[in-house]
């Protein structure tokens, strides 16, 4: 089983010498770090990366890390790391486990 804690006021989010935090939640973070991971990995190049990011940024309006997300989903998908099946299944299984957490717990995600 795969364990999420809450990151809040963690440094990641707010940094103490920012007055904003630099991410507005705790999924942003954690998406971010996905992509470093993946680059450092050699998964793709950061001019792959961009392009991709470009492309869903140009292609409709949402909030940045919306774009990150869904720029992160094409590219794994791309890169066959993961296939669509693949993501719409695990979405699903964190959402199941989402509504099935108490309120405050960690949610805990099934590797199944």
């Amino acid at each position: 089983m795969m364990t999420c804690r809450p990151i809040f006021l963690s440094p990641i989010l707010n940094p103490p010498d920012l007055k904003d935090p630099v991410f507005n939640e705790p999924w942003e973070a954690q998406a971010f770090a996905m992509v470093v991971k993946l680059h450092e990995r050699g998964h793709f190049t950061w001019s792959e990366w961009a392009e991709t990011l470009g492309a869903e940024i140009k292609s409709w309006d949402a909030p940045y890390y919306e774009h990150w997300l869904a720029a992160l989903e094409k590219i794994v998908e791309a890169k066959g790391l993961m296939s669509q099946v693949e993501r719409l299944n695990r979405v699903e299984a964190w959402d199941r486990a989402a509504h099935a957490t108490p309120h405050g717990q960690p949610i805990e995600l099934s590797r199944s």
